[in-house]
């Protein structure tokens, strides 16, 4: 939820998210279908990608933790997960769900989606910086640019949908 709040308020997206999932056995595929349901409505929201600005990035320093994310809303998934976090569990989060929760973001929103995490000691902050950086990232991209309101951002006049 910490993390998802952080999407939502950061990146100006209206979220009401609601998941129950088996999270008695582990929170594996609850985190994967959130990250699945979410890319899905992004996709949905932006529908014809036309005005959009497409390409976002966002570097965010959280204390001792820097991270950097761009995004681009290709149509292409693909995700680049650079961060090297240590094993184990964050409030009851697995700490290794959080690239499988971009995964599935990156698929489901049709999105290329880079993620560093440049350095950073603590696991809650450098995690914390990811979500945040993700959100201004998206927030970043999904604006509508006003120089260029009809148009879609390609130099081919359409976007991988």
């Amino acid at each position: 939820d910490h993390m998802l709040n952080h999407i939502a308020r950061h990146g100006l997206i209206d979220l009401d998210i609601k998941a129950v999932g088996d999270l008695h056995i582990d929170p594996h595929h609850t985190v994967e279908d959130v990250g699945i349901c979410l890319g899905k409505a992004l996709l949905e929201s932006v529908g014809v990608p036309r005005g959009i600005r497409r390409y976002g990035h966002a570097v965010i320093p959280m204390d001792e933790a820097l991270a950097e994310v761009a995004v681009d809303f290709s149509g292409r998934p693909f995700l680049v997960f650079n961060a090297e976090l240590p094993k184990g569990s964050l409030g009851g989060f697995d700490v290794e769900l959080a690239e499988e929760f971009m995964q599935a973001l990156a698929v489901n929103a049709r999105l290329t989606l880079h993620i560093n995490l440049r350095y950073g000691k603590n696991t809650h902050h450098c995690i914390e910086g990811i979500f945040k950086a993700l959100a201004q990232a998206l927030r970043r991209a999904l604006e509508i640019d006003t120089r260029n309101s009809d148009a879609i951002p390609s130099t081919k006049g359409m976007l991988e949908t």
